[in-house]
């Protein structure tokens, strides 16, 4: 029962840190590191080093920069763009050091997963952040930068406190993001369209089959007067 229990809580702080890293990866690593030094939670050795004060304080000005960046419209999808980069792979590498140095094959591919859990949160935010930009006013960037800082929070309290909890919504959320990103990926080539028209002056490409409907229902005009005496009808 005890190794069941290991299991599961490695595999939730694993995804858990993945999860987050793809989301606000600086605060990812502020709430384990924090948690670790005051005794709350226990980490694996792999991962002590997130206890190390100058990476606590790393993490906390970068969260301070990232805290502002991502809510100024245009800048928060600049920034995602860059972290791209970034997110990803340190999601990888949280995720292949929660499982512990247990076996290299086990953390190998707990990175590979984590990487893939990563990405796709990282798509999720970066994709809607783009969607949402389309509006004019600011309070939609606030508030979805500061509901995604709080789901951080959130799932990993979860995922330390209620694992078995934390594995089941992440997996519901991995289905779901199935049904989404396809839509997401469509609104965003729409977003970059229409600024490609706007910058180039070029207006839409009318759809072929739709001319081709157009000419079938106009009048040919042959350029011919009507016969004297008839209706031009």
């Amino acid at each position: 029962m005890d190794d069941y229990k290991q299991i599961v809580d490695a595999i939730a702080l694993s995804m858990g840190a993945a999860w987050a890293s793809g989301v606000n990866l600086y605060a990812a690593i502020l709430v384990l590191g924090l948690l670790s030094i005051t005794g709350n939670i226990a980490l694996p050795e792999t991962l002590h080093v997130l206890n190390e004060p100058v990476v606590l304080f790393a993490a906390g000005f970068m969260f301070m920069v990232e805290f502002f960046a991502d809510k100024t419209p245009g800048v928060d999808t600049g920034w995602d763009a860059i972290h791209t980069f970034i997110r990803i792979p340190a999601g990888a590498a949280l995720a292949a050091g929660a499982v512990g140095d247990v076996n290299p094959a086990i953390m190998v591919a707990a990175g590979i997963v984590g990487g893939g859990v990563a990405a796709a949160t990282h798509a999720t935010k970066a994709g809607s952040r783009v969607l949402i930009n389309t509006s004019p006013e600011p309070f939609t960037n606030w508030a979805a930068s500061i509901g995604e800082d709080m789901a951080v929070i959130a799932g990993l309290w979860a995922a330390l406190h209620y694992p078995l909890v934390f594995i089941c919504l992440l997996i519901i959320f991995l289905l779901m993001l199935v049904w989404l990103l396809p839509k997401l990926w469509r609104g965003i080539k729409k977003v970059f369209g229409f600024l490609k028209r706007l910058v180039t002056g070029k207006k839409q490409e009318e759809d072929p089959v739709q001319a081709q409907d157009a000419e079938v229902e106009a009048p040919a005009d042959t350029g011919l007067e009507p016969a004297e005496g008839k209706d031009p009808a």
